[in-house]
């Protein structure tokens, strides 16, 4: 990863109102939408709603379709949607299907009150509707964002942080808006309101049309060399079933484990279970796809240029170098994650109310990630991917001490505000540079499930780990938590300086063969 030839501060910044820097703004807003409330803002509903603690952390896990959606970004990089893909593009075709997706989950999930007897299990069903779809979405945007510009790295920093800046604009609106909404609506944390919330997630669903309306508009990347299958519309509909019936028995045996699971385990030995679940159902899913093509269900043709090539692909371009920048990914965001699925349940410990949170967290803070994005894709035009990775491992790890100092001085508002800002601009400068940097390690040929790989790594281990931040809590307290956040990441900069090295030796990665 060479330094970019140095550019003035107005050329840099003058990037920023190309169309494709637009474009992804845009886009950003529809991917930031979903995820919060999957996270913080169903965290505060189920908490009013009177569910306990350590089951509102695990509803976390409604998210780790962003975790798996390598499994199923094959398809979308190498498959057409039947007549929308005619209509619109390729990658425009499989996002207007995402999003659709998004705003029937969000539906779902506000007809279901969680306060009511065994209802649980209807929003947890609806949560992974809304999160397997949002994950979809992301394959389809990241692809569509590096087809944008397959070969300019500068390019790629910019629009990441456009990306990024749409994004948390979109969770200003998803975290502050519906907090305000529902407690607008009447819905507090003494007083709890169903209809609040419900009114509050029809709204969101409705908002989510802004990016339908872009999907519409935008246009289709000219990219001549990306990889399409061509396979007749019957090795079509067998591919997709193969993939139907190996999640099928990925859900059935993650099920099956949970009757022998063993109960009330301290957090370690709970997260090692629950790895071991996790593992046997992936091994069940890919034996039922191994034996299935075996059988002849799908050609083996097939099946290894849509799941196997772009793998091989990755490592044959980096050799041993590749387990390196696999663990970068895997353990880049381990600290700001974990802390992450607490934090507004943090907050309302400490006393915060909702506007409160909403103004300090969703808005100012929101704003900070803003900036820093936008610094960060600054930066990165005038000084190499692997330094500034290096500042932002830095930064997001020990920013998670200014928790630490929170959690001991209890509800003090300026406090706040000062760990929220900082906190959210180290996560900003962070999130654009590690954007870029993975962007830049495809293969335009597997644009989309190399960076679902890559991104689906990134929060594996955090998003698990995360489901148990509430059990954490409550055997350690706020303060260790923190403390136990912050040092997880550190190691981090050893990776990077580990990629570093080989990084420069590699060169950049081709963008076909």
């Amino acid at each position: 990863m060479n330094t970019p030839a140095p550019r003035s501060w107005s050329q840099a910044a003058a990037v920023y109102l190309d169309r494709r820097a637009v474009t992804m703004l845009l886009l950003g807003f529809s991917a930031g939408m979903p995820i919060l409330l999957i996270f913080s803002s169903l965290s505060l509903w189920l908490r009013e709603a009177g569910v306990e603690r350590s089951t509102v952390t695990m509803f976390s896990w409604a998210a780790l379709a962003y975790s798996f959606k390598f499994i199923w970004a094959p398809l979308i990089d190498a498959l057409p949607v039947p007549l929308l893909s005619r209509l619109l593009g390729r990658r425009r075709g499989w996002l207007l299907v995402a999003q659709v997706l998004i705003i029937c989950g969000m539906v779902a999930m506000s007809m279901v009150d969680p306060q009511a007897p065994g209802q649980l299990a209807y929003m947890a069903a609806a949560a992974v509707l809304l999160g397997f779809s949002s994950a979809t979405q992301d394959v389809v945007i990241d692809a569509y964002r590096i087809e944008l510009a397959p070969e300019d790295a500068a390019m790629q920093a910019v629009m990441s942080s456009t990306y990024l800046a749409g994004y948390r604009i979109a969770m200003v609106v998803a975290g502050a808006g519906a907090l305000y909404l529902a407690e607008g609506l009447g819905s507090t944390k003494e007083h709890y309101v169903y209809a609040a919330w419900q009114t509050t997630y029809l709204i969101m669903a409705a908002v989510m049309f802004v990016g339908v309306a872009t999907t519409v508009c935008v246009r289709e990347p000219a990219v001549g060399q990306r990889r399409e299958l061509s396979v007749p519309a019957n090795e079509y509909l067998r591919l997709v079933l193969v993939f139907v019936l190996s999640v099928a028995v990925f859900v059935a045996v993650f099920a099956a484990a949970a009757r022998v699971m063993f109960k009330d385990l301290d957090p370690l030995l709970g997260f090692l279970q629950e790895a071991v679940r996790l593992a046997l159902a992936l091994s069940g899913a890919g034996l039922t796809g191994w034996l299935l093509v075996k059988l002849g269900a799908v050609s083996k043709e097939t099946a290894y240029r849509t799941w196997v090539e772009p793998v091989v692909d990755f490592f044959t371009r980096y050799g041993r170098s590749a387990l390196w920048v696999l663990a970068l990914i895997g353990l880049y965001r381990i600290s700001d994650v974990v802390a992450g699925v607490i934090s507004n349940v943090f907050y309302e410990d400490l006393g915060f109310t909702k506007i409160q949170i909403a103004n300090a967290v969703k808005t100012v803070g929101v704003l900070m990630v803003i900036v820093g994005g936008f610094l960060g894709g600054l930066l990165a035009q005038r000084m190499s991917l692997v330094k500034l990775l290096a500042l932002g491992a830095v930064l997001a790890s020990l920013t998670n001490f200014l928790f630490v100092l929170l959690a001991w001085r209890g509800n003090d508002a300026l406090f706040l505000y000062l760990a929220v800002m900082i906190d959210n601009l180290a996560v900003g400068i962070a999130g654009s540079a590690f954007i870029a940097f993975m962007s830049a390690l495809t293969n335009i040929r597997f644009t989309a499930v190399q960076f679902a790989i890559f991104s689906s790594l990134m929060t594996l281990l955090p998003k698990t780990l995360g489901g148990y931040s509430g059990a954490m809590v409550d055997n350690i307290g706020y303060p260790a938590f923190f403390t136990f956040t912050a040092l997880i990441g550190l190691p981090v900069l050893w990776l990077v300086y580990q990629v570093g090295k080989r990084m420069d030796s590699l060169g950049k990665p081709p963008t076909a063969e």
